[in-house]
């Protein structure tokens, strides 16, 4: 399992992710693509990333609008683990053309 971050540590790895932020437990961002064909692309994208991590976002789209809520359900809080994800997320919503909201 992996070790959860202080909250300094989350502080100051947020400071090189934006667009993203922490809502208690877990790191969000809302992400807008310039329709939906590449909305479903960027989480398309994600998904191939999440498997190789091993580490699955809750994603909610909304035309071509998309949520991301990203926590390690079983250390209880943010880790690493999410840290990484959100910038590859944020790799694959710039290589669709999408930008933080």
């Amino acid at each position: 399992m992996s070790r959860l971050l202080t909250d300094d540590e989350i502080a100051r790895q947020l400071a090189d992710l934006p667009g993203w932020s922490r809502d208690a437990d877990s790191l969000v961002a809302s992400i807008e693509a310039p329709d939906f064909p590449a909305a479903i692309t960027l989480v398309d994208a994600v998904a191939g990333e999440a498997e190789r991590l091993n580490h699955h976002p809750d994603i909610d789209i909304r035309w071509r609008t998309t949520h991301w809520r990203l926590s390690t359900h079983d250390a209880g809080g943010i880790t690493q683990l999410d840290i990484e994800l959100a910038h590859r997320i944020a790799e694959c919503a710039d290589a669709v053309g999408a930008r933080f909201r």
